[in-house]
C-alpha cells in the first residue's frame, strides 16, 4: 500500500501516515482468542441486572445467581417457585404468570420460606409464579443513605426494577403482582406497594416493622437492627432526627395513604405465650410491631382506606409457626386480588 511513497516525506505527508496507520490498527480484524464484539470481558458489569447462573434445587423449584449493578456488581440468589406448565424456554408461546413476591426477614436469606413453611406444597400456588428474593441480612429493603452518597446497596432499586425487568422480560413473571412478608420483609411488602403505586394489587405483612417511628422504643431497637454485622446504623436512613423526611419515607404509617386503594393486610402477636409457642416464650419484638400494627391499622381507617383486614391474634411470639399460618390466611385475599382460582 506504502509502495509509491517517496523517501523523504512532508510533514504533511507524514501525519496523514500516522493517521492512516492508526485507521488501520482501529479496524484490523480481532485476533484470535480476543473478546468477541458484544461480550464485555470477564469481570465486566453489564448495566441493570443478569442472570449468571441457574440452579434447579427441589421440585418447581429454580434458583437464579443474579448479578446487580444496584448491588455494586455483586451477585445474589433470587428463588422461584414456579406454576405448573412454566416453561421460560419457550419464547414462541411464553406464558406470563400472576407474581407472588415473598421477602424474608431479617437475618434470614432467600430459602427461608421454602425451608420454614409448607410454600412449595401449598395446591393453590400451582397457578402463580412465586419470587422470592435475596434483600440482605439486614436490607431493609432500602436504598441505603450511605451519608448521603447512596449506592451500594441499593436493595429497592434491584427488586422494583433490576429484577423485576429480568424476571417479566425472561422467566414468565407477569405484570399481575401481590407483595407478602414477615418482619422485615413484612415492612418491605408495605414499603413496595406504597412507594411504587400500581405495581401491586395487594399486600400483606405478618409480624412486620409496620411504624418504626413510633417511639424511642421502636426506633432504638430498629437502629440496633442496621448495626448487626458490625455495621454503621446512620448508613441505612441516616440519623432519625437529621435525615427524619428519610426515615418518614421508609415508614408504613407515613405512606398510608398510599395504601388507600389496594387490599392491606396485617397480623400481629402481642408478644406473651400463644398457642404455637414453647411454654413460657416472650418476646419484645412482637410486643413492639403489635403496637406498631395497631396505629397503622388506625391510619389506614383514618385515612379511608377500605380494604384493610387485620388479624391481631393476641398471645403469639415472632416465630415461623405464626406466619407459615398467617400466609396460608391471606392467600384468598393475595390470590384474589391476582384473580387466581375465580
Amino acid at each position: 500500500m506504502f509502495a509509491n511513497v517517496p523517501t523523504v516525506l512532508t510533514p504533511l505527508r507524514a501525519r496523514l501516515l500516522l493517521v492512516l496507520a492508526v485507521l488501520l490498527a482501529v479496524l484490523a480484524p480481532t485476533a484470535p482468542g480476543a473478546v468477541a464484539a458484544g461480550k464485555p470481558e470477564t469481570g465486566a458489569a453489564r448495566p441493570g441486572a443478569e442472570v449468571v447462573a441457574v440452579t434447579r434445587v427441589a421440585d418447581r423449584q429454580v434458583d437464579l445467581s443474579v448479578r446487580s449493578t444496584a448491588l455494586g456488581g455483586r451477585t445474589v440468589d433470587v428463588r422461584l417457585l414456579t406454576p405448573d406448565g412454566w416453561n421460560p424456554n419457550d419464547r414462541r408461546h411464553r406464558q406470563h404468570w400472576p407474581t407472588l413476591w415473598l421477602l424474608h426477614g431479617c437475618c434470614g436469606d432467600y430459602t427461608s420460606w421454602t425451608s420454614m413453611t409448607d410454600v412449595a406444597e401449598t395446591d393453590s400456588l400451582r397457578d402463580v409464579l412465586v419470587v422470592m428474593p435475596e434483600a440482605g441480612w439486614n436490607g431493609w429493603y432500602s436504598d441505603w443513605w450511605n451519608h448521603g452518597q447512596g449506592g451500594d446497596p441499593a436493595w429497592e432499586t434491584f427488586h422494583t426494577r433490576e429484577l423485576r425487568h429480568l424476571l417479566e422480560r425472561d422467566w414468565g413473571a407477569g405484570s399481575n403482582r401481590v407483595v407478602a412478608g414477615l418482619s422485615m420483609g413484612g415492612q418491605g411488602a408495605l414499603l413496595y406497594a406504597a412507594r411504587h403505586p400500581g405495581m401491586f394489587k395487594a399486600t400483606a405483612a405478618f409480624s412486620g416493622s409496620a411504624h418504626p417511628l413510633l417511639n424511642e422504643e421502636s426506633i432504638d431497637r430498629i437502629m440496633g437492627f442496621f448495626a448487626g454485622q458490625d455495621n454503621d446504623p446512620l448508613r441505612v436512613w441516616g440519623d432519625p432526627v437529621a435525615q427524619r423526611r428519610t426515615w418518614q419515607a421508609h415508614d408504613p404509617f407515613h405512606l398510608a395513604k398510599r395504601l388507600r386503594s389496594i387490599p392491606v393486610y396485617l397480623s400481629c402477636g402481642d408478644g406473651t405465650t400463644g398457642p404455637l409457642d414453647p411454654p413460657g416464650a416472650t418476646s419484645a419484638l412482637e410486643a413492639d410491631f403489635n403496637r406498631q400494627n395497631h396505629a397503622l391499622a388506625a391510619e389506614l381507617k383514618r385515612v379511608g382506606a377500605r380494604h384493610v383486614t387485620t388479624n391481631f391474634y393476641g398471645p403469639g411470639t415472632h416465630g415461623w409457626a405464626y406466619w407459615e399460618r398467617e400466609l396460608h390466611a391471606s392467600l384468598p385475599m393475595l390470590l384474589g386480588a391476582l384473580g387466581v382460582g375465580d
